[in-house]
């Protein structure tokens, strides 16, 4: 099972960027997949989730209305459009996924209910 994340970059306060997570080896109909996010000095912390079976999504307060998750079932690849980007924003974004049931007793915000990682990409944003 491998996730790929892709799409991080350098861009000035106000722009936007699209990150993909692409699986291979996991189909993620099953799966709730996650973004996460850590700063330098910061824990990880969750961004957003969807669940792929009926497409619920769920956002951190701090990304509503600025960051919209979204998944494209040809391609098994879930995406993370981030508008309105502000420097606090900058970080290392990591997608994560865990069979749907996971969360029906776990929570979906603590990183460490989530069996798989991908290997993160950096969003710099500067002011």
């Amino acid at each position: 099972v491998q996730l790929q994340a892709s799409g991080g970059g350098w861009v000035q306060a106000g722009g936007s960027l699209r990150l993909s997570c692409a699986a291979s080896g996991l189909a993620f109909s099953s799966y709730d997949v996650g973004w996460f996010r850590q700063a330098p000095g910061k824990e990880r912390e969750f961004v957003s989730s969807i669940r792929w079976s009926g497409g619920r999504t769920y956002y951190a307060d701090f990304v509503k209305g600025r960051f919209t998750i979204s998944r494209d079932g040809a391609k098994n690849t879930v995406y993370l459009q981030m508008s309105s980007l502000k420097p606090e924003d900058t970080a290392v974004y990591y997608c994560a996924a865990s069979l749907a049931a996971t969360f029906y007793s776990r929570s979906r915000y603590a990183p460490d209910n989530y069996a798989y990682w991908g290997q993160g990409t950096l969003v710099t944003v500067s002011s």
